[in-house]
């Protein structure tokens, strides 16, 4: 299946389409975030009543105490990360999938294929996309409780990173974000593309709106099921500093709170991830003109 757009034009469909996603759906991962550091705090230090309750009810909380654009929080490099991350591993997914099965094959490809190219892309990007996603993290964090503000912006972040923690600090948590990125790209591009494939052949279903829609709630759901453990290790570990490592921040998580912990909050964060699936490849969709986008057929 050979694609009828460019590399530098997907990736920019891919980009464009993944900066929307993210800004409309951001005040729900920044409450995702604050739940999640919220539960190591109670669970590390004895804290007694919890602050934040619930995604709706936490994105309440924070617009009362902190106002409205508080719940934009790392927006900057949220859309940095956007640009590069969903650049790369939507732009790099056909042709990676296309190397496995050969350009001239003609049929479905296998699902084996289509996951392998997706937990690679996935992993490609976001080994570049890290900095980003840790600059992020750390914006979204400051407002919890006992918490100081450390950062001036997205940029001066960086810096003070860079400046107090060394270059290698950018790339705190590239084990589990790896694993945690290649895991859900996996499950979001590879079960989007099969799933549709599979729509398209049920009677009365076309290319349109509505397959797009079942699509990308499936992708969100087999994203969070597979995808929660180590989407809560990766915050963990980004959000403080009081983990050794990957294994140790799993560790404590699984010996303190049990393993539902890797589980807790499966709804709401379904409800973030379906959504923000459904605006990206509505969207991804939409501005895409080509018949052969690598989702598209």
């Amino acid at each position: 299946m050979a694609s009828e757009i460019s590399f530098a034009g997907i990736f920019a469909i891919s980009a464009t389409a993944a900066c929307f996603a993210e800004f409309c759906t951001l005040p729900l991962d920044t409450a995702k975030v604050r739940l999640q550091l919220q539960k190591r705090a109670g669970s590390l230090e004895g804290a007694g009543v919890s602050k934040y309750r619930g995604l709706l009810g936490t994105v309440a909380t924070i617009a009362k105490e902190e106002g409205l654009l508080a719940l934009w929080k790392g927006i900057i490099p949220g859309l940095h990360r956007q640009c590069i991350y969903g650049g790369l591993r939507i732009g790099l997914y056909e042709p990676i999938k296309t190397f496995f099965v050969g350009s001239y094959y003609v049929g479905d490809v296998s699902l084996f294929s289509k996951v392998l190219a997706a937990l690679i892309t996935g992993a490609i990007a976001i080994a570049v996309a890290n900095p980003t996603d840790l600059v992020k993290v750390r914006l979204q964090a400051e407002g919890k409780a006992g918490t100081p503000r450390r950062y001036d912006g997205a940029f001066d972040a960086y810096y003070m990173i860079v400046k107090q923690e060394g270059l290698a600090a950018l790339w705190t948590g590239i084990v589990p974000n790896i694993a945690r990125n290649a895991i859900i790209n996996a499950a979001e591009l590879a079960s989007y593309d099969h799933l549709k494939e599979i729509i398209l052949k049920l009677p009365g279903f076309t290319d349109s709106v509505l397959t797009h829609l079942l699509a990308g709630l499936g992708a969100g759901f087999f994203a969070v099921s597979i995808g929660s453990p180590v989407d809560l290790v990766k915050s963990r570990m980004m959000g403080d500093s009081v983990y050794r490592n990957t294994f140790d921040c799993f560790l404590r998580i699984f010996k303190c709170e049990g393993p539902l912990a890797f589980y807790k909050g499966f709804l709401p964060s379904f409800f973030r991830l379906g959504s923000w699936n459904v605006i990206m490849f509505l969207t991804l969709e939409q501005v895409s003109t080509a018949p052969t986008l690598g989702l598209r057929r």
